[in-house]
């Protein structure tokens, strides 16, 4: 992850290539504990703290969790995530990527830990979205990638799972 660790030296806000590379490597780290805890480190030792910057940073926390062996670590990392990604939609509540990452984060979250409480809200915000079109912040594959998600995820209505529909093509 070495692309990574000079990419945020210095900056408000990473370009979009950068977040094209943070996204990339994001898929890797969802299988690969090394690309999880390399792309935390670069991520975290930059002095970009914007919320989306803070969004990636609690996914990989969530990651984190999911790769940790030992209990008391998984739900150490997965309660810092919540914290973390709560901070991050404080800084912008109607970033569609930032709710997508959390809604993404909880689908997958075991409900007895208590930190899925998020998802009926994140669900109607990432709605709102899709039924005014309001994509400025995000790439049309995101769209297309999160209507599809949230179709699978079998949390929306018929009707809801409509409207996400008509993205998927």
């Amino acid at each position: 992850m070495i692309l990574a660790c000079n990419v945020w030296a210095g900056r408000a806000q990473m370009s979009a290539r950068q977040t094209q590379r943070v996204k990339s490597a994001m898929v890797r780290a969802i299988e690969s504990s090394q690309v999880t805890d390399s792309l935390y480190k670069a991520l975290a030792a930059g002095s970009n703290k914007d919320p989306l910057t803070r969004g990636y940073l609690a996914s990989l926390e969530a990651l984190k969790a999911k790769h940790a062996w030992n209990p008391y670590n998984k739900v150490k990392f997965a309660n810092r995530s919540a914290k973390t990604m709560a901070e991050a939609i404080r800084s912008d509540p109607g970033n569609l990527e930032l709710r997508f990452m959390r809604f993404s984060i909880q689908h997958y979250m075991p409900a007895f830990l208590g930190l899925s409480k998020d998802l009926d809200t994140d669900r109607r915000e990432i709605l709102k979205h899709y039924r005014e079109r309001s994509f400025s912040k995000v790439d049309k594959e995101l769209v297309r990638n999160i209507a599809r998600f949230m179709i699978e995820s079998g949390r929306c209505t018929g009707a809801e799972e409509e409207i996400f529909r008509k993205y998927t093509a």
